[in-house]
């Protein structure tokens, strides 16, 4: 809320003045102030993009940071960290219009360790145009620009929290403007130490009698990570570097059931890295020219012990190197816009897997990836109410398994005629690969009787999504959305008919469906309470016709559901109280039946010091320790269950000093196809 004063007083007292010299019947009468309450506007739309003003979102709530920012936006989910859009089938996240090839982990990290202060706004495109570099549905964070006048600027943030073991950090984040120059540091480092109990129980069919498998494992993992952003742009040329390094990490799992006591250790042989460096120039006749370099390298080894007895060693590597290269042209053709480009990216993976005390094959593969694609896009607003963008890319794909061309058009358009009624449209297509890990048919040992490995012949997979949003009044949403995935992907256990042994593989299904219903709806009393309601009833349809021996084909309808809520004692209060729930209904995971699952989180954040330059946030996280689902499969013939306790209940306590005033950052990122997986 916001209020306007307007000094009629000053003017009706000058009217009065005015009439009483010409007249003496009339008398001045002088009117007290008037306050004029207005609301801005929430959510904007055009084009297909709906522009959120998050910051006005998150200004009361204990929120320190972009990551925990994001969880309140329209149709957003944050579930433990991980970012989901209703009505997309996934999402990815670009910093100011821009995309990097950091792994998805890595930039989540950028942004817990990226203020809230910073962020300017948020646009959200369900179908974002080619010249994104993106399919499908995009976050655009927009982060202030410093000024020359704004000089040095920053935050320095330390935290600590406590789940089942205690973990804390720390973070700098810095601008400083001079001329045509702008520099930008973001830096996070943070120790962490967590903990999560897993219970399987595998009734398992094997020569037509059952045998029942009860393990309960404890893992216990910890890491030093260190995340560094930094840029400097002069004028139109821009170099950033994003980087993390993981060191001191070690995860060990304990396990008890009945087939005895296993020690399951994993080790990180040397520091985990991934290094990006990003140059961008944009010239003044609208043409961008851009390129990066990646470099990701992993080396872990694993032992896995039976009491005292040692079972099995692997050691596992990877290395990836990927270069990428792309050149955008954009044209004013009097209201139309046309925009066209086109985009390389070569990658080398190097992997690799060695076995000791085991007769399991080794591997040393190097897998070579291509793609290539070429796109035109245009944009129109008419005089009328409508706005559209729309775009075609053709890609080539190749590695040594296929070479194939691809053609994903994206469409985004809004009807706009009055603010009161904002309708828009949106249709995308995108390709989904898997992780390079999975190509290489690694195996990793969970105990003796089960192994999660991978899967040579597992094939990207085309996803379509639509959706058509209604905009009530620039602050309600609803959205109802169509998902479809051809072959999607999902990972499963598979207890082998002929052998005592457990798998979990991801694999290619028929198709995966969904067709939904998303409400988010804002409300409250002035400043005292604002609160946020979002309901999402979906159904769900996943059909396999071979999964090893079995096949699957289940539908289901989930409900899930959020209500914000934020206090304050007084519209200056300096301090800021909160209480979250969030519920879902029972759901599914191929042929898995997944248990409902909820959590309510509280918090409170103190604004102190000159300026309120201080600012002191505890919040409590699933106090009462319920979002671990159960999950169970009943199906042809398969009969396992598994309770994850992953103590998602924790306690964050951080504090925030900002100096100099304080604004901004660049840049972002594809999923990760990194890691070898545990």
């Amino acid at each position: 809320m916001r209020n306007f004063l307007i000094p009629i007083a000053m003017l009706t007292s000058v009217a009065a003045v005015a009439q009483t010299e010409t007249t003496d019947s009339l008398r001045s009468h002088e009117l007290g102030e008037v306050v004029v309450t207005g609301e801005k506007p929430v959510v904007k739309s055009a084009g297909g993009v709906m522009a959120v003003d998050l910051p006005a979102i998150v200004r009361d709530k204990p929120v320190t940071n972009i990551l925990e920012a994001l969880g309140y936006l329209p149709g957003v989910v944050n579930n433990n960290g991980m970012i989901g859009l209703a009505g997309a089938s996934s999402v990815t996240i670009i910093l100011n219009g821009e995309l990097t090839n950091m792994p998805l982990q890595n930039l989540y990290q950028l942004l817990y360790t990226t203020p809230v202060d910073r962020l300017k706004n948020v646009e959200i495109m369900y179908a974002a145009p080619a010249k994104y570099h993106v399919d499908g549905a995009v976050i655009n964070v927009v982060l202030k620009t410093p000024k020359p006048l704004d000089g040095l600027q920053g935050q320095i943030r330390a935290g600590y929290n406590q789940a089942h073991y205690g973990s804390y950090g720390g973070a700098l984040a810095a601008t400083y403007a001079v001329k045509d120059w702008i520099f930008d540091l973001d830096y996070g480092v943070s120790r962490t130490k967590s903990w999560n109990r897993e219970e399987t129980w595998s009734n398992h069919l094997l020569n037509g009698g059952r045998r029942l498998i009860e393990d309960d494992m404890r893992r216990i993992g910890r890491n030093w990570c260190n995340t560094i952003f930094a840029s400097a742009a002069w004028k139109t040329l821009k170099l950033t570097y994003n980087g993390q390094i993981i060191s001191g990490s070690k995860a060990q799992s304990l396990s008890a059931g009945t087939l005895g006591h296993f020690t399951n250790e994993h080790d990180m042989l040397s520091p985990v890295g991934y290094h990006n460096i990003a140059v961008r120039y944009t010239a003044p006749f609208g043409m961008t020219i851009g390129g990066d370099y990646t470099r990701y390298a992993e080396n872990r080894s694993q032992s896995l012990f039976r009491d005292a007895d040692y079972l099995l060693g692997s050691e596992n590597r990877q290395a990836i190197n990927r270069y990428h290269a792309y050149i955008d042209q954009q044209h004013q053709l009097g209201k139309w816009q046309l925009n066209y480009g086109a985009e390389y990216q070569h990658s080398v993976d190097h992997s690799s897997q060695r076995y000791a005390g085991s007769d399991h094959p080794d591997f040393d593969d190097r897998l070579n990836e291509d793609v290539v694609s070429l796109y035109v896009g245009t944009q129109r607003a008419f005089d009328w109410g409508l706005s559209f963008s729309a775009s075609v890319k053709g890609e080539y794909f190749h590695d040594r398994y296929q070479h194939e061309w691809n053609f994903v058009p994206q469409l985004g358009a809004t009807y706009y005629k009055t603010p009161a009624s904002i309708f828009q449209l949106n249709l995308s297509t995108r390709r989904v690969y898997p992780s390079y890990w999975e190509l290489h048919g690694g195996t990793s040992h969970i105990n003796d009787y089960s192994t999660v490995i991978g899967n040579p012949a597992l094939l990207p997979y085309i996803q379509y999504d639509a959706q058509f949003n209604y905009i009530l009044r620039q602050k309600y949403v609803a959205t109802l959305y169509y998902q479809y995935g051809d072959k999607a992907t999902v990972q499963l256990p598979y207890q082998w008919p002929d052998a005592l042994a457990l798998v979990y593989q991801t694999i290619n299904m028929n198709y995966k469906r969904v067709v939904g219903l998303n409400l988010y709806a804002p409300f409250g009393v002035g400043y005292i309470w604002n609160a946020t309601a979002t309901v999402n009833v979906f159904n769900q349809r996943e059909k396999a016709d071979r999964f090893h021996d079995v096949s699957f084909d289940h539908s289901k309808w989930i409900f899930y559901g959020t209500l914000t809520n934020s206090f304050k004692f007084s519209q200056d209060c300096p301090v800021s109280l909160s209480v979250d729930f969030s519920y879902i209904s029972p759901s599914q995971q191929g042929m898995a039946n997944l248990s409902g699952i909820w959590r309510m989180d509280a918090g409170v954040n103190w604004q102190f010091g000159k300026k309120r330059c201080c600012e002191l946030v505890l919040k409590a996280d699933d106090i009462f320790n319920r979002w671990s689902p159960t999950m169970t499969i009943r199906d042809a013939g398969q009969d396992y269950r598994m309770k994850v306790r992953d103590m998602t209940r924790n306690l964050k306590l951080t504090l925030i000093w900002r100096f100099n005033g304080f604004k901004p950052k660049d840049n972002p990122i594809d999923t990760s196809r990194f890691g070898t997986g545990k």
